[in-house]
């Protein structure tokens, strides 16, 4: 019963589908929605880990619903057919669909993408998991010329026909292995963004990915290849010989960030928007919150929130797009990574490491022979030590590197958190 599961229920009601909703939590604000929904006629079971009874000619699973669940394997051992939420929200849309998936950055490309159509006269929306549901999206579809949804591997595991126009693939690093028995698992939920495409649709690929056979005609893009249909070269983001923008000319920094305009790039020419509207789209956009989000420059010292850094690979990113010697506030629930990796590239970067949450100790043993590191109770205590270790000219980065369920409800309230810290310290830090 999270936003996409009501989501979902919404448009079946709105449809006269007799309607069930599920939900195990036993919380004081789901029961106030069970209670609102059996008001208009929706049956609702919270609390519990199985229905009363299978007796459904469908089931929708929200994404966060994990397949190994036993109200899942309750309803599977009844036959009842199931998809999920991204896959009936499809169906019911009336637009066109261009839908962006991988590991890192799919929100920030998400919303380029969806900028630039709309500085092209273009009524486009962005949604899927960037927060509004495609459900959501459906009723009011039939208006625009383009739904551009972000997708995770959650939501692409429950898909029967979702057939994007253009799909976009940005990159594959571990995540989610609490999730996933390993990588390959994890990308072959990534891989179904292609499964029903045809020759008339286009897949936008970073350059190198090893990916399955596809029907749609594939564009590459990559930061440092450039044998890639659209390059980094000289900072200019290029398509083919075309120089089209500097990337200093807009808001985002770093060759991970290179790779998302470069992306939307593409989806712009597959789709025939002017470069023109990709120019100006490019240089007003900003930054999604908690995405390398500037805080505040206090005592010289500049603070960093990149609290949506919830994978190794995210964080190893923020760090090395980073120009100043680095304080990293990293750790979080633990999903099963091996952070060893992440050493290389934080080494000679990270002047110190101040550790929270879960992870903290494995971390810690992690990165012990390469980057100073403290264990730190709370985030509150790693802002206060960050503020005393820090020297003027040197970055405060908050980038995890992990989720944020063992200390916060989402990486947004773990944001909010850091932003309210550093702006209740005072302005003059007393050095050791």
């Amino acid at each position: 019963m999270g936003r996409s599961g009501q989501a979902a229920a919404e448009w079946l009601f709105a449809q006269k589908a007799e309607v069930t909703v599920f939900d195990e939590s036993k919380s004081t604000v789901v029961k106030d929605l069970a209670r609102r929904w059996e008001a208009r006629g929706v049956r609702a079971v919270t609390g519990a880990v199985q229905l009363p009874d299978a007796r459904f000619e469908r089931a929708i699973l929200s994404p966060g619903i994990d397949p190994k669940r036993p109200v899942v394997l309750q309803l599977r051992s009844a036959r009842v057919p199931m998809f999920g939420e991204l896959e009936l929200g499809a169906r019911a849309c009336l637009c066109p669909i261009l839908a962006v998936t991988g590991t890192n950055g799919k929100s920030t490309t998400t919303e380029l993408i969806a900028a630039v159509f709309q500085v092209a006269g273009k009524k486009a929306v962005a949604c899927g998991n960037l927060g509004q549901p495609l459900c959501e999206v459906a009723p009011v579809s039939g208006g625009l010329d383009y739904a551009v949804a972000e997708v995770s591997s959650f939501q692409l595991e429950a898909i029967e026909t979702f057939r994007p126009r253009v799909a976009v693939y940005l990159n594959l690093t571990p995540d989610h292995l609490d999730r996933y028995a390993g990588l390959e698992e994890y990308a072959a939920a990534k891989n179904r963004i292609f499964e029903n495409q045809t020759t008339e649709d286009v897949a936008v690929v970073q350059k190198g990915l090893v990916l399955p056979e596809r029907r749609s005609r594939t564009v590459t893009f990559s930061a440092t290849e450039n044998s890639a249909d659209y390059t980094l070269r000289d900072g200019w983001l290029c398509a083919g010989a075309d120089r089209v923008i500097r990337q200093e000319e807009t808001r985002l920094r770093g060759p991970h960030n290179a790779e998302n305009l470069l992306a939307a790039l593409a989806v712009a020419d597959a789709e025939g928007i002017s470069r023109d509207a990709v120019r100006k789209a490019f240089t007003a956009y900003r930054p999604l919150p908690h995405r390398c989000e500037l805080v505040a420059v206090r005592a010289g010292v500049t603070w960093i929130n990149d609290s949506k850094a919830t994978n190794p690979d995210a964080m190893e990113r923020a760090v090395l797009g980073m120009s100043a010697p680095v304080i990293l506030i990293a750790g979080g629930k633990d999903k099963g990574f091996d952070f060893a990796p992440s050493l290389p590239s934080l080494r000679g970067r990270v002047r110190a490491a101040l550790l929270i949450g879960e992870t903290a100790e494995k971390i810690e043993k992690a990165w012990r022979d390469g980057v100073p590191c403290r264990r730190m109770g709370t985030l509150a205590e790693a802002v206060k030590k960050a503020a005393v270790l820090a020297n003027p000219g040197e970055t405060v980065l908050l980038s995890p590197g992990c989720s944020s369920y063992d200390q916060f409800r989402n990486f947004e309230e773990r944001g909010e958190t850091y932003r309210q810290c550093v702006k209740t310290l005072p302005q003059e830090e007393t050095k050791p």
